[in-house]
């Protein structure tokens, strides 16, 4: 046994958008299971999680992964945020979609997340000449070139960052605007997915500040003729994934129909900044769904009309959506 660095990860209060805290314990280790892992506490009056006179929060691991950044037993620790008395706190999301995964448990829902974000140095997205435009977007997108894509070495360091972790990553690319990025997590469980995504967010933060870089999850990072950055979610259940899913998968898109606003609701805020309609988006206000269409609000995928089978993908979540509650309102609404 020797001392370990536990760096204790959570979502605070910040709103309309929760940030990402964290803060180093030393414990004894190796840790090999959950419950070598104490719980902790902080100051949740500045976190936005209370007041002054009553500030102490807790913090309640959930889920560990190696730390890739400081290697040797290391660990990140994610958590929920809750009352000393074990009281789940208000800003804790993650709570109810343990109800839901549970109770739908058997429909075997499997989630793939597309992570959109945008580097910025200083005021200025990566790569951009300072207070102007770089050329028109197009070239851009799976780019290759110090002229097409900025901000390489960061992406590979993050990817090589979450594999090393044990994050189920499947994938990186260049975005359509020049200095945008993607990450995919997944195919997993809805609770795997989340904790996973928000163990990732936090690697790129924190991996990006060892190059003087912050990466953005704002919806439209820039105003204008420029793409926005969304986190769409693709989704199935094991009745779609078999023989005659297609018609499950043609049910889901309705019933998400049904339930449009109920979904915009928890799909982050600024949305309609991106959800303009134009940009490869449906219009906030919209609801449509298509086969290969990327301006629908659910595209079904083209392998997925010629399998008979598969899976759909939702393009209205932001960016800086919350992936516990994304998944929680996709499952209420599908699994039902």
């Amino acid at each position: 046994m020797g001392k370990i660095k536990a760096e204790y990860i959570w979502i605070d209060g910040h709103r309309p958008t929760s940030k990402l805290r964290s803060k180093t314990k030393i414990i004894e280790g190796p840790v090999s299971e959950l419950s070598q892992i104490p719980e902790w506490g902080f100051d949740g009056s500045s976190t936005m999680q209370a007041v002054g006179h009553d500030s102490d929060r807790s913090l309640h691991p959930v889920t560990f992964v190696m730390d890739p950044i400081r290697g040797g037993d290391h660990i990140l620790v994610m958590n929920e945020v809750r009352y000393p008395d074990g009281k789940v706190h208000e800003t804790n999301k993650r709570a109810k979609l343990v109800e839901i995964a549970k109770k739908y448990a058997d429909q075997e829902a499997w989630f793939g997340i597309e992570q959109e974000y945008t580097f910025f140095r200083g005021r200025s997205p990566l790569g951009w000449p300072d207070g102007g435009y770089p050329a028109p977007q197009g070239p851009f997108y799976c780019g290759v070139g110090a002229d097409e894509v900025f901000g390489r070495d960061i992406v590979e360091d993050h990817m090589e960052a979450c594999l090393l972790a044990g994050i189920n990553i499947s994938g990186v690319n260049a975005e359509v605007m020049p200095g945008q990025w993607e990450f995919q997590i997944g195919p997993s469980g809805p609770m795997e997915v989340s904790d996973q995504l928000w163990l990732a967010r936090w690697l790129l933060y924190r991996i990006a500040e060892e190059y003087d870089v912050n990466a953005t999850l704002h919806p439209k990072p820039v105003k204008g003729d420029w793409n926005g950055a969304g986190a769409h979610t693709n989704f199935s259940t094991k009745a779609m994934r078999e023989e005659g899913g297609y018609a499950v998968v043609e049910d889901a898109c309705k019933k998400l129909g049904a339930h449009h606003e109920a979904h915009i609701a928890v799909y982050g805020a600024h949305n309609e900044e991106r959800l303009t309609g134009l940009h490869e988006t449906c219009s906030i206000h919209d609801f449509r769904y298509g086969v290969s269409d990327r301006g629908a609000s659910i595209r079904i995928p083209l392998a997925t009309v010629k399998e008979g089978k598969g899976y759909l993908e939702d393009r209205r979540p932001s960016a800086n959506m919350d992936p516990y509650e994304v998944c929680a309102r996709l499952m209420e609404t599908i699994c039902s």
